[in-house]
């Protein structure tokens, strides 16, 4: 039987090794390819990107830290902070802390409901689907503000 701290230790062990897996492949890729491959996309402006790296650069230890709590960010939050090149100590450590936060909200609910377990899996799937919604939310309306723009400025030229 695994002692609550050794679950919360392998827990943890684990989020962070692929936390850092991702914080490689978010390096290996640069933000030199990044900026090329936005550039190629469509509706998107470099200017955002831009943007987003401004908001990286005040904001990134806030994200990497609070996003390890978050359902779906909590991996994809690494990326970014390697392409950012985040220290890897500050990387390291902000990613243990929020994934012991997680991990111990999950592994101490576990505990506490005993055989009932599984009504934790029921609230995390809850809040994992709402997050997705949420996101797909915020990416239709990006989309509807973009087309919309795009074709105001088409009608502009065509006038």
């Amino acid at each position: 039987m695994l002692s609550l701290a050794s679950a919360l230790f392998w827990t943890t062990l684990g989020s962070v090794v692929g936390a850092v897996a991702l914080y490689w492949i978010g390096a290996l890729f640069g933000q030199r390819r990044m900026h090329a491959l936005w550039a190629r996309l469509p509706l998107v402006k470099v200017s955002d990107l831009e943007r987003t790296e401004r908001w990286f650069a005040r904001h990134g230890t806030k994200a990497v830290f609070l996003g390890r709590m978050v359902p779906i960010f909590r991996s994809l939050i690494s990326v970014p902070a390697g392409v950012e090149r985040m220290p890897m100590p500050v990387f390291v450590a902000l990613t243990t802390a929020g994934s012991l936060i997680w991990n111990s909200v999950l592994v101490l609910a576990g505990y506490w409901l005993g055989d009932r377990w599984d009504l934790v899996e029921g609230y995390v799937g809850v809040l994992s689907k709402a997050v997705l919604v949420l996101v797909l939310v915020a990416l239709a309306a990006f989309l509807a503000v973009r087309l919309r723009g795009r074709g105001r400025a088409r009608h502009r030229r065509a006038s």
